[in-house]
């Protein structure tokens, strides 16, 4: 396996500006999700790594060893990309050991890597069958097979489960989390979705315009997001953001003033999640506008003197109909305060309560 560090990358292609300078450590046998929105530099990153494309400048290491100029085939990496590309006039174990023809293994050896490959895949029962004869989670698996029968230092997976359904993505993501704690191979996952980024990886690096945003947990990103971007991109149903002014204590939008325990001046954004909204008591009235029933949950759309926000309520059975008219409050633990200009997480919290 393989400790991964990025040292000062840059990546240009012409005049344009990919990656400014990207430092990152990958520990070995981490299990890391690059996520961010398209043209973020993620899959920019994952090339670099796999030897697609070349560094414009900096240091690619892989354990210590500097590979800006090592030829892709010679630095032991597997790829899973997001259409498959299986080989359509090959069977499945033909694809399966297509990767070490370059190490010239006797054929018995490499059959029997494939077979074992296939056998961790669960797809070892479809040797001999043709990618068009197989399942879209099948070929998802045989392309697996593929990444691995090399036993690679490094795996990377470019947005592999986009084609999925959403019942299959579900299972495929427990089950490529299963298998990279059983191999231990360092991971890197490229993803838009931050589901798969938050269910499946150890740490998650969120980028933007091809800079690192925040690097942390599931939990670190959701709970405490370092920016106003992280705070948008992270959470579904999305954040509820109300722009105003912090001054003399309090915070101030739409004739409305809340205190502000921490302090902050100059302009601001509140953020609240819909979770955090309390809903049936609180110092502030609401008209409800939508109602979406979410199964264990239910989303409202509420017209308020902040604006319209989102509110979740837990359980099936819901509490309020369109046009109802409600209180509503929050708690100052369940708010974020980011400054207007820099985008950044303030220290300070605005409080809401009955």
């Amino acid at each position: 396996m393989a400790r991964i560090e990025f040292r000062n990358i840059e990546k240009r292609f012409g005049e344009v500006v990919v990656i400014p300078g990207m430092d990152l450590v990958i520990e070995d046998g981490e299990f890391v999700a690059l996520l961010g929105p398209s043209g973020c530099g993620k899959s920019t990153s994952l090339l670099m790594l796999a030897g697609i494309y070349l560094p414009s400048g900096g240091e690619l290491l892989f354990d210590d060893y500097i590979v800006n100029e090592v030829e892709a085939r010679d630095r032991n990496v597997g790829i899973v990309f997001q259409s498959y590309a299986l080989y359509p006039h090959m069977s499945v174990l033909q694809n399966i050991m297509f990767p070490l023809r370059f190490k010239k293994l006797p054929e018995v050896e490499a059959r029997q890597r494939a077979e074992e490959a296939a056998r961790l895949v669960q797809v070892h029962e479809l040797l001999h069958r043709r990618p068009s004869e197989i399942s879209g989670g099948q070929q998802q698996r045989v392309a697996l097979a593929r990444a691995l029968v090399k036993q690679p230092q490094l795996l990377l997976l470019d947005e592999p489960l986009s084609n999925l359904d959403a019942t299959l993505r579900l299972t495929m993501r427990s089950e490529i989390k299963a298998l990279q704690r059983r191999t231990g191979v360092t991971t890197i996952l490229v993803t838009h979705d931050q589901i798969e980024a938050t269910t499946m990886a150890d740490r998650i690096v969120c980028m933007r315009h091809g800079r690192i945003e925040q690097i942390g947990t599931a939990d670190e990103l959701y709970g405490r997001p370092a920016s106003l971007f992280v705070a948008s991109f992270i959470g579904a149903p999305p954040i509820n953001l109300i722009a105003g002014r912090a001054e003399d204590g309090a915070f101030k939008a739409d004739g409305i003033a809340l205190p502000v325990e921490g302090g902050a001046r100059g302009d601001v954004v509140l953020g609240v999640r819909p979770e955090g909204v309390s809903l049936g008591q609180g110092p502030l009235s609401a008209v409800v506008g939508e109602v979406e029933p979410m199964g264990r949950e239910t989303l409202y759309v509420l017209e308020t003197p902040l604006g319209t926000l989102r509110a979740l309520e837990a359980g099936a059975q819901r509490s309020f109909g369109q046009g109802d008219r409600i209180r509503f409050g929050f708690a100052t633990s369940d708010t974020l305060l980011f400054d207007a200009a820099s985008e950044r997480r303030l220290s300070a919290r605005v409080g809401l309560v009955a």
